[in-house]
């Protein structure tokens, strides 16, 4: 299972990325959307919205490196089994809660979600072990 949650965690990864860049853009609009398909090359100052999204999205690609090598480690070792699933799943899920908690601005509550996403990671480091 914790292999399918990686896949899900690296589609949730470019969702994020994806839908902050468009956000950023205005994609949604005609000349958001040339924007978005053009090369860019004046910088669009993002809406506090937008540039949360990136923000949120900027983490996401960070962590996600830890996650994939704490997931690939735990199966190579063949330590793949409940808590190395469990740990993926609550890593997911606080990802996905992270995103609109982050996008709304709710601060301590991003750090306390982030928190159980960094736990998961060693959660799962440790059934690898």
């Amino acid at each position: 299972m914790a292999l399918k949650l990686l896949i899900a965690a690296v589609f949730l990864n470019w969702l994020m990325v994806t839908t902050a860049s468009l956000w950023r853009a205005n994609a949604w609009t005609p000349g958001g959307m040339m924007a978005a398909v053009g090369p860019r090359d004046v910088p669009i100052e993002p809406s506090v919205y937008a540039g949360r999204a990136e923000r949120a999205a900027k983490n996401m690609s960070e962590n996600l490196p830890f996650f994939i090598a704490v997931v690939l480690a735990a199966y190579a070792a063949g330590r793949s089994g409940p808590g190395v699933d469990t740990g993926a799943l609550v890593f997911v899920i606080a990802r996905v809660v992270y995103w609109p908690v982050y996008i709304s601005g709710i601060p301590f509550l991003r750090t306390g979600v982030w928190a159980v996403s960094i736990g998961a990671l060693a959660w799962i480091g440790y059934a690898a072990l």
